[in-house]
């Protein structure tokens, strides 16, 4: 299929990051630089002819670009195109003046003659690119752009565009941090570094041959040719895993919110097949996932059927309760005694037999979390509706009950009391703000210890964890390649959980059904 009729497909499930390349993909500066290229190149050109009595043969402003400084740090394009022509300067110093006959000086004039010429071009953008980094960014992809260019920051504020970026690493910081430029992968895979994420969950855009190249060398998940000059087999043949005309043709699915999820009822079969013949460990939280959410916390009580279907799986297989309540509170709520308890969120796990595991940090902090609960109730006590609640290793503030006006003072509130504790994180919730030690502990962490504690941690066990709110993303991102994660919701959302069901009825119908066919054998 030609680049003009390709249509690439990108999934949030795949892939997390995308770095642009600038001129030719973000902006339409390649053809400036092309002029400032040609005007420099074509005055040494005429000297070494007139020098050496040779036919004056002029710079290809699309062939000898694209072939030899497109895409490269503007010294080694100078190298490169006259060492092709025959022709060897020494290298010099970055501080030649602009025209002295080194490569440097060389460089530095072609620098002066692009920064004329975009003073009084203006800079032209790809609207299409923008407007893809828009959607990537409104669907949580990380976006970073590269350029072996010294002059990117400059185009990009004179573009408007800085803003769109969370990374940059351009020719100023690989000369600062001693980056190799294209073909060498090092610009990219330190701006997917600064990102915080891996190459092989990235994807590279690039218009130049030296960049497809560099992509490619970098084991990036994905790299992407740009092709507006008619130069597709060479980026094919240089490392584009697929080449495109415009970023019009590219569209992002947002495969990773609710209403891309399969169900977990309509996908029984399928999940069945996966837990087939391995040890099933069910991980449930409680508040949202086994009571619906209710105003106030202590009203959350269980049904009795609900603690009937529990009690029946927890005969066949290992069950936890994993919450943000304390340990004590929703293990006196479940009311169950063979059931694995892992309150605060994950602080504090105990269990059958004498089971325990309290993280020692999180004693730390008693004291602390002890004037957090004070400073939070003399703060919000004249917001009507606001309620605080002191767990044993979090403050949470409930603001479910706030009318709706007052909802920003309750969040004002909150945080200028966390600026006062540099040792405490904050974490999200329904209608709740939770006040934490900022230890590296959560409950995908609690369900992996879990797991290795009760050694189920191997290919022959399947974790399967179902929860609602933020805080049980964590368990999914965790088990998210060994583990089935299944999200309780019906309103639209990121998640790392792979099926969903509707309600606190649904998980009973989906927990009823695994006991059952646990009990006939198929597990």
């Amino acid at each position: 299929m030609n680049a003009k009729d390709m249509i690439v497909k990108i999934k949030t499930s795949e892939y997390d990051a995308i770095v642009f390349d600038l001129d030719g993909v973000v902006t339409d500066t390649a053809g400036v630089h092309a002029a400032a290229w040609k005007q420099l190149f074509d005055e040494v050109l005429k000297k070494h002819a007139e020098k050496t009595g040779n036919e004056f043969v002029p710079f290809d402003a699309k062939q000898d670009y694209f072939t030899h400084v497109d895409g490269k740090p503007r010294y080694k394009g100078v190298e490169d195109f006259l060492k092709s022509r025959g022709i060897t300067l020494e290298f010099g110093d970055p501080s030649d003046p602009p025209g002295k006959e080194t490569i440097c000086g060389l460089g530095n004039k072609k620098n002066i003659a692009f920064q004329e010429r975009l003073e009084e071009d203006g800079v032209a953008i790809f609207h299409s690119t923008v407007k893809l980094i828009e959607e990537a960014r409104a669907r949580g992809m990380k976006i970073g752009i590269i350029s072996s260019s010294k002059n990117c920051e400059p185009v990009l504020k004179r573009a408007g565009l800085l803003h769109l970026f969370e990374v940059k690493v351009d020719g100023v910081d690989a000369a600062e941090m001693g980056l190799k430029g294209k073909p060498h992968p090092d610009v990219f895979l330190s701006a997917v570094d600064q990102l915080g994420v891996a190459a092989q969950r990235s994807i590279v855009f690039e218009d130049a041959i030296s960049g497809v190249r560099a992509g490619s060398r970098g084991d990036f998940g994905l790299v992407i040719g740009v092709d507006r000059t008619g130069i597709e087999n060479q980026l094919l043949d240089k490392g584009a895993d697929v080449v495109v005309k415009d970023l019009v043709q590219v569209q992002i699915e947002d495969d990773t919110s609710v209403s891309w999820l399969p169900s977990a009822i309509q996908s029984f079969e399928d999940i069945m097949k996966k837990i087939d013949r391995k040890e099933l460990a069910v991980f449930l939280d409680y508040d949202g996932t086994l009571t619906p959410i209710v105003e106030r916390p202590e009203d959350a009580i269980l049904a009795g059927d609900m603690r009937e279907v529990i009690q029946e799986l927890s005969n066949k297989c290992k069950v936890a309760i994993v919450s943000g309540r304390d340990r004590a509170d929703v293990e006196e709520r479940v009311g169950l005694n063979n059931l694995y308890y892992a309150g605060s969120h994950g602080f504090d796990i105990k269990g059958p037999g004498g089971f325990e595991k309290i993280h020692e940090k999180g004693k730390e902090f008693m004291p602390i979390l002890d004037k957090v609960e004070q400073d939070l109730e003399n703060s919000l006590q004249a917001i009507e509706g606001a309620q605080v609640e002191r767990k044993k290793f979090s403050v949470a503030t409930h603001y479910r009950r706030v009318a709706e006006q007052d909802v920003q003072a309750v969040i004002d509130s909150v945080d200028e009391v966390m600026n006062k504790y540099d040792s405490l994180k904050k974490g999200g919730g329904k209608k709740v703000i939770e006040i934490q030690p900022a230890v590296d502990w959560h409950k995908g962490k609690a369900v992996r210890w879990l797991l290795e504690a009760l050694e189920l941690d191997t290919e022959k066990a399947m974790p399967l964890y179902i929860g609602d709110d933020l805080t049980d993303e964590n368990a999914f991102r965790e088990i998210k390649k060994d583990g089935i994660g299944i999200l309780v919701a019906t309103e639209e959302k990121k998640t790392e959980a792979h099926y969903v069901l509707a309600d606190t009825n649904a998980v009973r119908a989906f927990l009823k059904r695994v006991s059952t066919t646990i009990e006939r054998g198929s597990s």
